[in-house]
């Protein structure tokens, strides 16, 4: 039996997959390590503890299911956009790995807008706005910030492929990683000497780029004697998280889109035309299918919301099970009450950190069940706003699929079809990133002929969920409502962020 695996580093924690070559899942692990805080807006992580977890997970994918090393033809990786690692001369980490999610750039953010010559001219020049997450900033950051730590950068990596040099020794990244760095000419694939040169950045720092189905470099020996690993089986360069949820998820073709209610929410589009947003409202970035490349909308707080509101607002007693039923006793709309799913800002459209989250038309009719109700509506409000920003780039939407937790509740399904007006389309299997590195790692090595043989043959749609058209009429009211209310708390949010 030949084997492929995929390992996911994810804020959390990563991920390992094993897949067989007739696309069974044959395992998999998972290893939590910590996120630290150290200020607000700040999130960091040690490198190293994501090393120490890969190990972990890597050996007990193979151990607990008696695996022969000499059974896996070829391994590949997934990892958290944005991230980065800082190594020195000595390719030894500097400092913490500032994280996506970290906010501490906004200055550098308008720095970069400033240099660039505004929006439009950094949108010809990177597909992208300067967003707090992006790489870009987050250096610029450290050279401004600690500069001591900055003159003793030699490379930046993303996770994912700080964690390939260590398991093979070799300095790269791909695609659709450098995409996310706001660095990297999206329509040229390559990185844009030309901004680099504008913010003072040396690209020698830069890894070389490569295609994700590259064998990136091959497992070594020191990899070998602390794991299960055989020394030299293939490394293939893998992807962003993002683009490796889409390869698991058969999204590789124009029509198709992915919705992903996780702890962030995505509405994902895979794209043959590299045209970008002249408004920067939504991302375009480089697909893991060679010259491909996919337009995604991304709000904060979706499974987070739900999240937020269970630890809370409830007690230990009241499981997801249980949430899921008081939210299906009530009626679409929620009677009048709106959420707006902006805990930690909002990215996807308004890109707006100083936005909050709203529960609006509290009546006193309002109970436990419309709270919970209201805030699947609210973040499903929120993914129907990104997929109206990709219909107006003239993508034509033959095809939702919905994956990530949100997706495996029945009601939220139900909710997701009725406000997207669309039928809902569910997978066989939904393992996240790491199944879509395992498939990235067969297609390099391959195990795999193309991305559309294993769309065609393994990625099974197994059940759809169709909109109840009276749901979608009410919802469409509610919805006219919700786009409203941003702008009309805009500047309250500006006011309560000085006072905050």
């Amino acid at each position: 039996m030949q084997y492929l695996m995929g390992l996911d580093i994810g804020t959390s924690g990563v991920k390992a997959l094993l897949l067989s070559k007739n696309g069974e899942v044959i395992s998999t692990a998972t290893e939590s390590y910590p996120l630290d805080t150290p200020k607000s807006g700040w999130a960091e992580q040690n490198p190293k503890d994501w090393w120490k977890a890969v190990v972990k997970v890597i050996n007990k994918t193979i151990n607990e299911n008696n695996v022969n090393p000499n059974d896996i033809a070829g391994l590949s990786l997934s990892g958290q956009m944005h991230s980065s690692v800082f190594l020195d001369e000595n390719m030894e980490v500097i400092r913490p790995a500032i994280l996506w999610s970290d906010t501490r750039t906004e200055q550098q953010c308008k720095e970069i807008l400033n240099i660039a010559g505004g929006l439009e001219n950094l949108i010809k020049k990177v597909s992208n706005p300067a967003l707090e997450g992006f790489t870009a900033p987050k250096i610029l950051w450290l050279k401004q910030n600690e500069t001591k730590n900055y003159k003793k950068v030699n490379y930046v990596l993303m996770p994912k492929d700080y964690i390939r040099y260590k398991l093979t020794g070799n300095i790269n990244t791909e695609v659709s990683d450098a995409a996310g760095t706001l660095l990297f000419d999206v329509k040229k694939k390559e990185w844009s000497k030309e901004l680099a040169k504008l913010l003072d950045i040396e690209t020698n720092i830069l890894p070389p780029v490569i295609e994700s189905v590259e064998i990136a470099g091959k497992i070594n020996k020191s990899t070998s004697q602390i794991s299960k690993l055989k020394e030299g089986i293939p490394v293939v360069a893998g992807g962003a998280d993002n683009a490796c949820g889409a390869v698991g998820s058969g999204i590789i073709k124009e029509g198709r889109v992915m919705v992903s209610i996780g702890s962030s929410g995505v509405v994902l589009a895979q794209t043959n035309n590299p045209t970008a947003d002249s408004k920067g409202r939504i991302h375009l970035f480089n697909h893991a299918k060679p010259n491909s490349w996919y337009m995604m909308g991304v709000m904060l707080s979706a499974g987070v919301s739900f999240n937020w509101l269970k630890n809370s607002l409830f007690d230990e007693s009241m499981d997801y099970e249980k949430l899921n039923k008081k939210a299906e006793a009530i009626a679409p709309g929620s009677e009048g009450l709106i959420f707006l799913p902006y805990l930690y800002g909002e990215r996807t459209p308004h890109n707006d950190a100083n936005a909050r989250g709203v529960f609006f038309g509290i009546s006193g009719r309002h109970k436990q069940g419309h709270f919970i109700r209201s805030v699947m509506e609210g973040v499903t409000f929120g993914l129907k706003d990104s997929l109206s920003l990709i219909k107006d780039q003239d993508i034509k939407v033959k095809e939702i699929r919905a994956i990530g937790g949100g997706a495996k509740s029945r009601v939220w399904q139900q909710i997701l079809a009725d406000i997207m007006g669309e039928n809902i389309k569910l997978l066989n299997v939904e393992e996240g990133p790491a199944y879509g590195a395992a498939i990235i790692a067969g297609v390099g090595v391959g195990t795999f002929e193309s991305f559309q043989n294993v769309s065609e043959n393994i990625i099974k749609v197994e059940d759809e969920i169709t909109p109840i058209k009276e749901n979608v009429e009410t919802y469409e009211k509610y919805y006219k409502i919700y786009k409203e209310l941003y702008s009309s708390l805009k500047k309250e949010y500006d006011k309560l962020s000085k006072i905050n």
